[in-house]
């Protein structure tokens, strides 16, 4: 006959202890909140990214390199166009004109290439 064992109590609270920057207590404190009334709660990316707002078509271009498994200078290879660019593109220094972008997403897969375009 199997041995019986005790049941731990479902209600049980636990401490948890984070690391986290000063200015995000808040928010950790707002989530853990929200977590225990059941309710959802989501960040938009403004929200949790600030530091990317106004630099998406950069994050794109990365992310589809990155999808693709693609190192920049692979990428060049393909496109013809300069690594040296590609980084400066990827980090917001230089424009993807609409030329370019067609390259780019012709080499990366990406069906639209005004996703792209400055």
């Amino acid at each position: 006959m199997p041995a019986r064992t005790k049941k731990l109590p479902i209600d049980e609270m636990i401490t948890v202890q984070l690391r986290v920057h000063r200015h995000n207590v808040p928010k950790i404190r707002e989530y853990a909140a929200a977590i225990e009334a059941g309710e959802e709660y989501t960040y938009t990316i403004a929200e949790v990214f600030p530091e990317y707002l106004g630099k998406e078509l950069q994050i794109a271009l990365r992310a589809y390199r990155t999808r693709e498994n693609l190192t920049q200078k692979e990428l060049s290879a393909l496109t013809g166009i300069p690594q040296h660019h590609i980084s400066e593109m990827e980090n917001g220094k230089r424009p993807i004109g609409k030329e370019r972008a067609r390259k780019l997403a012709e080499a990366l897969g990406v069906d639209e290439w005004r996703m792209l375009v400055n």
